[in-house]
């Protein structure tokens, strides 16, 4: 049973990541303007010019690896972070969203705990292979 809710989990995170990074990559998704401090936040953002499309780069090949299940604690790891943003902004500044942004977020969770063995050594405090 547990095989298949991480299969699923997998499954559901690898199509919102491809389908929102390349919607990021792509714009074929209308994005109606977001006002206030969230507009800001998108604004200053966008306003660089690198980090919407490396971002959304990183969510569409990550995605797409959870998708056919290559390196898939790679791909974990390089979404925790935007995951974490992603919940972080519909906390603070558009709570409308929260909802979605909690399920991503217990699909990523969930995922993370059924490779956990994967991540075991990452969490030592002290690596004794090296002197």
């Amino acid at each position: 049973m547990a095989s298949k809710a991480a299969t699923v989990a997998r499954i559901l995170l690898g199509l919102v990541f491809v389908f929102f990074g390349l919607n990021g990559l792509l714009h074929f998704l209308p994005q109606p303007p977001m006002e206030g401090a969230a507009g800001q936040f998108i604004g200053g953002l966008s306003a660089g010019g690198y980090f919407v499309p490396m971002m959304a780069s990183i969510q569409t090949i990550s995605g797409l690896a959870l998708l056919v299940r290559r390196f898939v604690p790679l791909a974990l790891i390089l979404l925790a972070p935007i995951v974490v943003n992603i919940v972080a902004f519909h906390i603070f500044l558009a709570p409308s969203g929260l909802p979605i942004a909690i399920v991503v977020l217990a699909l990523e969770v969930l995922l993370a705990w059924s490779y956990r063995s994967v991540f075991h050594p990452l969490l030592r405090a002290r690596d004794e292979a090296m002197p």
